[in-house]
């Protein structure tokens, strides 16, 4: 085939394979010697995208030509090689840049909290559980950290569930600071700070910096930077739930079983007098028994199961209480006896048995629109 319909094909532009030809990185089959045309094989097409793909990840030309050259494992090991390289070199790019931009901003840091590391560092993977990768909206990706002399508070939304748990300072701090933190680098930075018995807290201008007091380099200290975007009212939203009028006390344990042994994407829990079954949306039959303590009104509810999931996992101690205020309004779920992690999840539609289970929306409410005070700026859900 041609130049020309070979770049379609592979998605290399003719002057990249032009480029990859004189490489020796993709010869054409064929040279026209009178015209100098170049023309492929169709076997060449699968060998040409991976070729574009490993250089989307921007690996040098003669790691592109080792990989091709390798086989299948030897191959994946020299990707992850140069994946973990690029990532670490994005860290570090970061973490000057957050130096840089508060070494221009002209104001130094500032201690604001001290923490226990594994406590700090399972706080964070606990709350981030409730965020989402979306463009144009990098606030629901990251974690919105508050300090107070009396509490650290950390919160995460991704529109349709929000989690928030807060911590008790290991040091006495006078500090009032509030800032949305991205959560990729806190992720990065998790590992770092569960090693430390305790981890100081310092703010800058662009950043925070996670400094374990057992060492005193500034460069061995994870920053992580702060997003500009405006965090969700999620106060207000809390604030204005209303009481709860059906409450549930179960296993833990016991919940997750059911929930990994439940068919399909969504979950209903039907909860009654006689007992509180689980069942998949529109089904009228019985369903699982799932022992637990109901108090309250009787109510029908559905979630989709990776709401509800996470927001179980992730609660503290062997019992998880549910407090449901109704099949279309955002529920609690929290620990039995620990009320320092909570998470409020949206519910969605219930499908109907008898009518088509497509023509109903995705969740019980449009998100962009407003639903009793349950959305403080532009966001639906308990996010806001």
């Amino acid at each position: 085939m041609p130049i020309g319909v070979f770049a379609r094909r592979s998605g290399l532009t003719p002057s990249a394979l032009r480029f990859y030809a004189d490489s020796g990185l993709l010869r054409p089959a064929e040279t026209d010697p009178g015209s100098g045309y170049r023309y492929y094989r169709p076997d060449q097409v699968a060998r040409a995208v991976a070729l574009r793909r490993l250089r989307e990840l921007a690996m040098p030309l003669t790691a592109v030509e080792a990989v091709l050259a390798a086989g299948p494992e030897e191959a994946s090991r020299l990707i992850d090689e140069h994946l973990t390289r690029i990532l670490g070199e994005a860290m570090a790019a970061r973490h000057k840049a957050a130096l840089l931009k508060s070494s221009l901003a002209g104001v130094p840091s500032r201690p604001i909290a001290a923490l226990k590391g594994p406590v700090l560092a399972d706080a964070v993977e606990q709350v981030l559980t409730a965020t989402v990768r979306e463009p144009g909206l990098p606030v629901l990706g990251g974690l919105r950290l508050e300090v107070t002399p009396e509490a650290v508070t950390l919160t995460a939304t991704d529109r349709y569930r929000l989690s928030t748990r807060t911590l008790v300072p290991a040091e006495p701090t006078t500090a009032t600071w509030a800032g949305t933190v991205g959560g990729e680098e806190l992720r990065a930075a998790a590992a770092e700070i569960r090693r430390g018995p305790l981890v100081r807290i310092e703010a800058m201008p662009h950043a925070i910096r996670l400094r374990r007091a057992d060492r005193r380099a500034d460069s061995e200290a994870p920053h992580c930077g702060l997003l500009a975007e405006e965090f969700p009212d999620h106060r207000l939203m809390l604030a204005s739930l209303g009481e709860a009028t059906t409450r549930v006390r179960v296993s833990k344990d016991v919940f997750l079983r059911a929930l990994e042994d439940h068919p399909g994407e969504r979950i209903t829990l039907r909860l009654t007098d006689h007992g509180t079954h689980v069942l998949p949306p529109g089904d009228d039959r019985p369903g699982t028994p799932l022992p637990a303590t109901v108090t309250g009104r009787t109510l029908s509810i559905c979630f989709e199961l990776t709401t509800l999931y996470p927001a179980v996992s992730t609660a503290l101690g062997p019992e998880v209480m549910l407090d449901l205020r109704g099949p279309d309004r955002p529920a609690t779920i929290r620990s039995a006896d620990r009320g320092d992690l909570t998470t409020v999840a949206m519910p969605v539609k219930q499908e109907d048995p008898h009518h088509d289970r497509h023509s109903h929306d995705r969740h019980s409410r449009d998100p962009r629109s407003d639903h009793g005070g349950h959305r403080p700026r532009r966001h639906g859900g308990p996010g806001g």
